[in-house]
């Protein structure tokens, strides 16, 4: 990649960029593969944001037949059903993803994202998933991890007007401006796996409310063997029922993830289309940040919430010390929304 140099062409329609974050931060991104799967509202404004930014290729996967859940948040679908009736998800997004910038090779694989091996993997720099159970996402992140170059694992999920953001950077090196020199930081960012697996009663008394809840439901959804968002305010009853469980089990009050924050989550099958923009805008940023290797990242949750307009940042990662204690770092960086 070091020795590759942007093209004529790449360096006049990506003038503006340049300008912005430099030249090298351009050719890193030009030269990088990308891959997404679950093209719900979030991701497909994601990636029209990094096609329109310039990667070097964006691989997509979702194997899914249209319904009228994503027509409602998926504007690369074209309005025409004889045109998407006979067509995979990610077919309709690539036919359409390629009229935004015809220097990006955009593409598409078909099959099962947890039947992926590790090998497969290599040839990407970032993975983002979406709409997929909890188990895909531990296993994606671990093959990610396991790959023989670093690949930046994502994972996005948005219920009713939530989104919820997760980065694993791995061991991760970067640089950014003090002052007036710029300094190389480093972060150890933790698994998904090894996130969530932090015990409730220590985390911070201030940590989001949306963080509790989507564990609940996510753990929900894998105990009845549903997909995700395949539930509805039926299921509110036998949710607040495993919240009461979960919380007993770790030492929690139930007060932490409120009946209606739930219910909003469990009924809410449906993407907001301004959600989809703010949390896949800040997925875009994120991902081009890691590729250029410049600015401090999100570490590692990032959770949005439209009924008071605030996003914010919580890192969630566990360290063993001689007493074997976990220590919770909280960052809480609120972006106002107007």
């Amino acid at each position: 990649m070091n020795g590759e140099e942007l093209t004529e062409q790449e360096t006049a329609l990506y003038d503006r960029q340049i300008r912005v974050w430099g030249v090298d931060a351009q050719r890193r991104l030009s030269k990088s593969h990308i891959l997404v799967s679950g093209l719900t509202g979030t991701v497909v404004e994601f990636c029209k944001n990094i096609v329109l930014a310039g990667v070097g290729s964006l691989t997509l996967n979702d194997d899914r037949p249209v319904t009228t859940e994503l027509l409602s948040a998926n504007f690369l679908i074209p309005p025409d059903e004889s045109v998407y009736r006979e067509k995979p998800l990610a077919e309709l997004c690539c036919d359409s993803l390629k009229d935004f910038n015809p220097m990006v090779r955009v593409s598409v694989q078909k099959g099962d994202l947890s039947s992926f091996d590790v090998h497969f993997f290599d040839k990407f720099d970032a993975v983002v998933v979406s709409s997929c159970s909890l188990n895909t996402k531990k296993s994606v992140n671990e093959k990610c991890r396991k790959s023989s170059k670093r690949v930046a694992f994502y994972s996005v999920d948005c219920r009713d007007s939530c989104g919820e953001l997760f980065v694993d950077l791995q061991d991760y090196t970067y640089s950014k401006k003090k002052i007036d020199e710029m300094t190389e930081c480093r972060l150890q960012f933790p698994s998904f796996e090894e996130a969530i697996a932090v015990p409730w009663r220590s985390l911070p008394g201030r940590l989001s409310k949306l963080y509790f809840a989507m564990r609940v439901i996510e753990r929900f959804e894998e105990l009845e063997g549903r997909k995700p968002g395949q539930t509805s305010a039926a299921d509110l009853p036998n949710v607040l029922n495993l919240r009461k469980e979960l919380c007993e089990a770790h030492s929690l009050s139930e007060s932490q993830m409120p009946d209606a924050l739930i219910g909003r989550l469990l009924a809410g099958t449906r993407e907001f289309p301004p959600v989809c923009a703010i949390v896949g805008g800040i997925l875009g940023q994120e991902v081009i940040k890691a590729i250029c290797g410049k600015g401090d990242p999100i570490k590692n949750f990032f959770f949005f919430d439209a009924m008071d307009g605030k996003g914010i940042i919580e890192d969630i990662a566990k360290r063993d010390n001689e007493a074997e204690q976990f220590q919770i770092g909280c960052l809480e960086g609120c972006l106002e929304v107007d």
